[in-house]
């Protein structure tokens, strides 16, 4: 075959190809346009690969002389093409310090801190200063028996308490499960396997068929305190209130004892405490009923104890002056952060 017979196989159509390729890349401005004339120009679609291909056409002679005037020209394209591939990434690369680039000298974010909550340090306040005269730190389940919960406390089965509008039970409700509707069944506990002398306290998360509004809540948490020895006496339980509302509250805290009627204490009161000028109700206290004693062997004829019990939502309130219980449990990092959790 003769080239001369082709006009598409001329030398004069390699050099002209190879010109409108360089023209091509010169002319692309970004990596993608580059890409572009990589695959219409360099190719194996590309003019000058297609006129390598049909080298096998020719005599060797020609072979030879085409072969070598190809090879140049595509040598010389990719020379070219990697040429301005480069340039084309060095500008990139500038666009993006100068577009993406972060100013060292400007503030960092930083996440706060993790701290506890508020009830909790309440609960670690309160524990601290019990265990510091002598007292033991008693928990257990929240998924009580019957039995525990109400029965060894001296609730008889038709007290209101016991009723579905004040506690949540377990189906099938032949298995006798409520969630603790407060932290003395961990009272029970206590006297079922530990022999007097017995000074515990019981902190601990409990549940009510409450809604939750500004000053109840479904679930909240208690402490209760036990003391169960010889000769122990209302003027104990006085003392011991007095000590846990200075505590608490300051020095100033005065406390005063209502007369009132809780199945398991006898004789059994309100206490109450004054603050900011004011009486406020506090909780429940009284002496342990003989019939509690006896249910969990204890000799009531030898040994007497009291017991009491605080709301810490409400103690919580109170001290702070904290006016919607909303506050305390919907976890809005701005409650947290006045008592110091979150901040640096």
């Amino acid at each position: 075959m003769n080239p001369s017979d082709d006009a598409l196989f001329t030398e004069e159509q390699i050099k002209s190809d190879e010109k409108l390729a360089i023209a091509a890349i010169n002319a692309a401005k970004n990596l993608e346009d580059l890409k572009q004339v990589k695959i219409d120009f360099i190719g194996d679609k590309s003019p000058l690969a297609k006129s390598n291909q049909r080298l096998g056409s020719l005599s060797s002679e020609q072979r030879a002389q085409f072969g070598k005037i190809i090879g140049a020209a595509r040598s010389n394209l990719n020379q070219i093409f990697s040429a301005k591939n480069e340039s084309l990434e060095r500008e990139k690369d500038a666009h993006a310090l100068l577009t993406e680039r972060v100013d060292i000298t400007l503030p960092n974010r930083q996440s706060l801190p993790g701290g506890l909550h508020p009830l909790t340090l309440l609960t670690n306040e309160i524990s601290d200063l019990f265990l510091g005269i002598g007292y033991e730190i008693k928990e257990g389940p929240e998924l009580e028996s019957e039995w525990l919960n109400f029965d060894a406390l001296n609730i008889p089965a038709d007290h209101p308490a016991r009723t579905m509008q004040d506690t949540f039970f377990i189906e099938p409700l032949e298995a006798k499960l409520v969630l603790r509707t407060h932290t003395s069944p961990v009272q029970i506990r206590t006297m079922l396997d530990q022999k007097p002398p017995i000074y515990v306290i019981c902190p601990g998360k409990v549940y009510r068929a409450d809604e939750l509004d500004a000053t109840h809540t479904p679930v909240f948490h208690q402490v209760e305190g036990l003391v169960i020895d010889e000769n122990i006496t209302m003027a104990d339980l006085k003392g011991t209130l007095d000590y846990f509302a200075k505590s608490i509250f300051g020095e100033g805290v005065k406390t005063r004892l209502r007369p009132s009627y809780f199945p398991f204490t006898e004789p059994s009161a309100e206490v109450d405490f004054f603050f900011n000028g004011r009486w406020i109700e506090w909780g429940g206290c009284g002496m342990v009923n003989e019939k509690v004693l006896t249910a969990c062997g204890i000799d009531p004829k030898r040994y007497s104890g009291f017991a009491f019990g605080m709301g810490l939502e409400r103690t919580l309130m109170v001290k702070y002056g904290i006016e919607d219980m909303h506050d305390i449990v919907e976890g809005d990092i701005r409650f947290s952060q006045h008592f110091g959790v979150g901040k640096r």
